[in-house]
């Protein structure tokens, strides 16, 4: 049988099928399509709508494609949540993470319970678009009225299938589950005036959530479908079809945003940890993504969107390389970044308020960009070792910013550690990988890890740099302020 991954993201989304052929994992795409929020009276909003269709008629394609029968799943980005009446009607546009509703709210909410309080109850890292302080700014009214609230992934199959689940990789995303209990923590639900009722039951990755009904789509042909809930967030399921093998490995899921960390049986939830905001996520089969956010090709994104003459990814590289590295130290996992009016324009403001060199053409800006992502990329990896007491000796770095070989050397340089990208398709293959245990194909995760590593070539680097350390606290020193 076919799998059919729909994995979206903040950019783009896409449909892509997977089979085993001769003991391989083959994937192809077979639909793409646009995704971005738009703003409307001052606030950010997803298009829901276009992205269901968008579903259906890639779903459409894989029938005329000649597969009749497929299961399906559906992965997004996190945090995001649409409110469902008792008619299962939505009850407003999804507002999207990069809304600045939420600036400030973090400290609204730590004057009710303390923000120590609430890392030690879910163990997830503070972030001002997380679940919590969304919920804690929406509307009141509207939230009385919810009879669900769904992650986008869950609105997505409920669409689909009728049936309403909370997906537990997703739902550990929003700083509202319990590490301990794991489940919804109650006091954080009473801080909204929130039931527990409200979140549909959980559901575990590998689960069948229910065949697509097809006449809720009468006008489209479609294959006979059966969905699965893989594990719906982005990152949870990259990591799952991440091909690590035995210990000392992380990951960086290299997209929008670059997801470090190491898989792990138990939550690790310490003062050090609170103090450099890892966060604990759920992944498959119970683990824990022990894991640092931080910016990733966002910044890219938006430095090519405000330059003057289009460059392509693989052109910023060429460009990167032709100039001198480790001019400028720039903390780029600071707020100011998130989500500024002019991205060239806010690193060269940075530069400028630090006296640094400033980045003028777009082969110092990618430079700039590249440099300081390795090395906070190496400061995060360092970071788990200590937090862990486990040494890391090899880094698996996958999805779509594995393909910079550029900026996977200087992590290699800054990190110490040999880096192996690929597979650059992980999140697909990571919802294609799950379907196949839900459907038998596959025995355990271990299995399919092992199909991967078969399937993809993985390419190495090692590390050359000699001044890392001397960066490294350059870097440190720029962030604190000091004068270096």
């Amino acid at each position: 049988m076919a799998h059919i991954a729909v994995d979206i993201g903040a950019s783009s989304g896409r449909l892509v099928v997977g089979e085993i052929k001769s003991g391989k994992l083959v994937i192809e795409e077979i639909h793409r399509f646009a995704n971005g929020f738009v703003e409307k009276n001052g606030t950010c909003y997803w298009d829901i709508n276009h992205l269901l269709h968008e579903i259906v008629k890639g779903l459409a394609e894989a029938k005329k494609q000649g597969y009749q029968s497929v299961t399906v799943g559906v992965d997004t980005w996190a945090v995001d949540y649409v409110l469902v009446d008792e008619n299962g009607n939505r009850l407003q546009e999804v507002v999207a993470y990069r809304d600045s509703r939420t600036d400030g709210t973090i400290e609204k909410v730590s004057q009710h319970i303390d923000k120590k309080e609430i890392y030690q109850k879910t163990g997830v890292q503070f972030l001002s678009f997380n679940t919590l302080y969304q919920l804690y700014e929406e509307d009141k009214e509207l939230l009385q009225k919810a009879k669900h609230i769904l992650l986008v992934p869950d609105y997505l199959g409920y669409c689909l299938t009728g049936r309403a689940v909370t997906e537990v990789t997703n739902a550990s995303t929003m700083q509202m589950l319990n590490v301990k209990t794991r489940d919804f923590d109650q006091d954080l639900l009473n801080l909204l005036s929130l039931k527990r009722s409200q979140f549909p039951p959980f559901a575990e990755p590998g689960e069948e959530l229910g065949p697509l009904l097809a006449e809720r789509f009468p006008d489209v042909d479609l294959p006979e479908c059966r969905v699965m809930t893989v594990a719906s967030h982005d990152t949870a399921s990259a990591i799952a079809g991440t091909p690590g093998q035995g210990e000392n490995w992380a990951y960086l899921s290299s997209g929008t945003w670059s997801l470090l960390g190491i898989e792990s049986a138990d939550p690790v939830v310490s003062e050090l940890s609170l103090e450099d905001n890892y966060t604990n996520e759920w992944g498959v089969f119970g683990t824990y993504r022990f894991l640092k956010n931080i910016m990733g090709m966002w910044i890219m994104q938006e430095v090519r969107r405000h330059l003057p003459v289009d460059f392509t990814f693989a052109e910023f590289v060429d460009e990167a390389r032709n100039v001198e590295h480790f001019r400028q130290f720039v903390d780029l996992n600071d707020d100011r970044f998130l989500n500024p009016s002019n991205m060239v324009k806010e690193i060269q403001a940075y530069c400028q308020e630090t006296n640094q060199p400033v980045p003028e053409t777009a082969g110092e800006l990618a430079a700039c960009v590249y440099d300081n992502l390795a090395i906070i990329y190496a400061m995060a990896i360092r970071g788990l070792e200590t937090m862990t007491g486990q040494a890391i000796d090899r880094l698996h770095i996958v999805g779509g910013g594995a393909n910079n070989a550029l900026l996977n050397q200087l992590t290699a340089d800054m990190s110490g550690k040999t880096v192996y990208a690929g597979p650059f398709e992980a999140t697909a293959v990571g919802n294609i990988m799950m379907q196949m245990i839900a459907s038998g194909d596959i025995g355990s995760l271990e299995e399919g890890r092992e199909l991967i590593r078969h399937s993809f070539p993985l390419q190495s680097f090692v590390p050359k740099e000699q001044q890392a350390a001397k960066r490294i606290e350059q870097f440190d020193q720029h962030r604190k302020g000091e004068k270096v």
